[in-house]
This record gives structure tokens, C-alpha cells and sequence, in this order.
């Protein structure tokens, strides 16, 4: 099938089973699916600025049908997640300004590819050994679904004193500084306008180990917060003429299946080995960048 926005020639089909893949992951981790979709696209063919706008444009859909089911679940702070969007939304469009200027510069498909490599790499290895502890010691005591390695951090990070200090009863936190989560939200946004991800990636481990939210409720705000976050960065990108929107509705019709099935699925698993599994993802997307970049003779033994 020939997409005359971005001037590819893909298979339809596998558009579609990318999303639907990419939305079932997403709903079950809680996150846009971005860090999985976006080499996707590239190792398909599609150029890096497109890959950004149309991931964006194709995570919105899919996040608010994941949302939805994670809130009939009782997995959402919606508090949480709408004061996050403020730090978001300015970060987004810083990051969607970085993408415009490495474009002119001609060195954005290489620049954006090894900055994949460095943080997926990171956030696989860190979750994978911190949720491989926490199995170990769920072990010794079964009746605790919410064990969670490096919860100092997360204790201290909500001690920080810094006016005004508010709770979020939905997950748990009895006082947090309202900085603290507008920082989150900046830091994330970045990342999603200038990765094209929905900024789950991080965000997800993010709410976990540095704010101390349980799990199951990390994946369904952050879900919440992607709506927003990767909703504003399509826009902003589509005003660009960064966005193949053909191509993103192609990929929704498999994603918002896939995202029902996948949110479903987390009332089964306990938070240790969801993170455990979630580990894995990131890899993934960094070993298809890392795969693209020796094909294309970037990176060479």
C-alpha cells in the first residue's frame, strides 16, 4: 500500500499487526507502545520525522482505549495524571523543537537512533535486575503483591518539602510536592516529542521508583497521561507536516483491539512480575534501532 504523505510503500497487514502487538504490550505495561512502534516504522522504511508524528498521532487512539478499560479496573489517579500533563506539555514541545533542528541539520535519523539505544538500554537493564529482587523476595512472603526494590528513594522523593505539598489518595501518597510531579512531566514530555513515544517508557518505571506509585495504578495513569502527552504532541507535529495520518488510522484498527485484550490481562499478574516482563520491552526496541544502524553501515564490527 503506497502512503503518498510520507512517500513509503508498506504492507498494510503489517501495519496492522504492529499495532495490534504494540497496543496489546501497551495496555498490559501501561505505556504508549512508541519505544516498540517507532523502530517499526523505521526499520520499515519510514522516515525518522514521520516516524515521530504518526507513532504520536497512532499512540493517542490506542492509550485511550487501554485507559478505559485500566479505569473500569480501578487503576487510574486522575489526579496524578492531569497535574503531570502541565510539566508534559511544555516538554513536548521543547522536544518537538529539537527534532525540527536536528531535520535541518540532516542528522536526525542518527541522532534520535542512538539516543533510543542509550535510554532503552538503561531502563531494560535497571527494572529487569530491580523486579528480578523483588520476585526473589515475593517469594519469601506471598501475600505481599507490591514489593518494590529501591522504595527509599521513592520515600525520600516524597519528602521533599517544597510548597505546595499535595497527596493522591489513589495511589497511596500521603504528601508530595507539587514540583515534583510537574518536573516528572517536563522530563517525560521531552522524551515524547522528541522520541515520537507517548513517553510511557520512562514514565511508567518513573511513577514506580522514583514517586512510589503501586504498580497497577502506574499503568493506567500513565496510560491516562499518554492520551494527553502523545495527543498534544500529534498536533504539534501535524502543524509540522510530520504526520501520516492514513497510515496511523492503518495501524489503530489492530492497536485498539490489541489494548482491550492487553489491559485485561493485568488483573492476573502481580506487579513484581509485570515490571519483570516489562524489562524486556525496551530491549527490543533498542536491538531493532541497533540492527537498522549496521544495515545502513552506521554501526559496523
Amino acid at each position: 500500500m503506497n502512503f503518498p504523505i510520507s512517500g513509503v510503500t508498506i504492507d498494510p497487514f503489517l501495519l496492522v499487526t504492529v499495532g495490534f502487538v504494540v497496543g496489546l504490550l501497551g495496555g498490559f505495561f501501561g505505556v504508549g507502545g512508541g519505544f516498540l512502534a517507532g523502530p517499526f516504522m523505521f526499520w520499515m522504511g519510514v522516515p525518522m520525522n514521520f516516524v515521530v508524528g504518526t507513532d504520536l498521532t497512532h499512540i493517542a487512539g490506542k492509550s485511550f482505549v487501554a485507559f478505559r478499560r485500566h479505569r473500569a479496573l480501578g487503576n487510574v489517579d486522575i489526579k496524578l495524571g492531569l497535574i503531570m500533563v502541565i510539566g508534559t506539555a511544555a516538554g513536548v514541545e521543547i522536544g518537538a523543537q529539537v527534532i525540527e533542528v536536528l531535520e535541518a541539520r540532516e542528522n536526525v535519523d542518527t541522532v534520535i537512533g542512538f539516543v533510543y539505544i542509550i535510554i532503552l538500554l538503561g531502563i531494560s537493564l535497571f527494572t529487569f535486575f530491580e523486579s528480578f529482587r523483588s520476585i526473589k523476595e515475593n517469594k519469601k512472603n506471598p501475600d505481599n503483591k507490591e514489593y518494590i526494590g529501591y522504595k527509599k528513594f521513592s520515600k525520600k522523593v516524597q519528602n521533599i518539602n517544597i510548597w505546595p505539598m499535595i497527596s493522591f489518595p489513589a495511589s497511596g501518597i500521603e504528601k508530595m510536592s507539587l514540583w515534583v510531579v510537574i518536573f516528572v512531566g517536563l522530563i517525560t514530555g521531552v522524551l515524547t516529542g522528541m522520541l515520537g513515544v507517548g513517553g510511557g517508557f520512562i514514565r511508567m518505571p518513573v511513577f514506580i521508583y522514583v514517586l512510589g506509585v503501586p504498580t497497577h495504578v502506574a499503568l493506567g495513569t500513565d496510560l491516562f497521561e499518554i492520551i494527553f502527552s502523545a495527543g498534544y504532541g500529534a498536533v504539534t507535529h501535524a502543524i509540522k507536516g510530520n504526520v501520516d495520518i492514513i497510515m496511523a488510522l492503518v495501524m489503530q484498527t489492530g492497536a485498539a483491539l490489541g489494548a482491550q485484550i492487553g489491559a485485561t490481562s493485568t488483573q492476573f499478574f502481580k506487579g513484581p512480575i509485570i515490571r519483570f516482563l516489562f524489562s524486556f520491552l525496551p530491549f527490543i526496541g533498542a536491538l531493532l534501532v541497533i540492527i537498522k544502524f549496521f544495515n545502513e553501515g552506521v554501526l559496523a564490527f
